[in-house]
């Protein structure tokens, strides 16, 4: 069982930065790949970023190529977001994720979630 607890979030004006961190219980965390999802109310959840199991293979969506960047580092079970440039509609709320991959896949559901933490971004 993995335990995933996301934190960071925060509010920012747009233009800046925001790091978001994913600390995981369990041993075999280094062996999943992570990924970063967001959601507003009253829609889909969506893809951010994904990192493999070892951090040598990251995956990003168009909206934050560039942007955002995800990192890991399996000593410590933790999955990093960097955000900078921020825009409006980066406003979320961001969850962190693991599935029982090394590699991500857009069309395998994660095996687990985090709480979620906010972030918002005003103009």
């Amino acid at each position: 069982q993995v335990q995933l607890v996301e934190s960071g979030g925060g509010l920012v004006q747009a233009g800046g930065s925001l790091r978001l961190s994913c600390a995981a219980s369990g041993r075999t965390f280094s062996n999943y790949a992570v990924g970063w999802f967001r959601q507003a109310p009253g829609k889909e959840r969506e893809f951010v970023a994904a990192i493999s199991w070892s951090g040598s293979s990251t995956e990003y969506a168009d909206s934050v190529k560039g942007r955002f960047t995800i990192s890991r580092d399996n000593a410590k079970n933790t999955v990093d977001l960097q955000m900078s440039s921020l825009k409006p509609e980066d406003t979320d709320v961001y969850y962190c994720s693991a599935t029982k991959r090394r590699y991500y896949a857009k069309n395998v559901t994660p095996d687990y979630w985090g709480q979620g933490t906010q972030v918002t971004v005003s103009s």
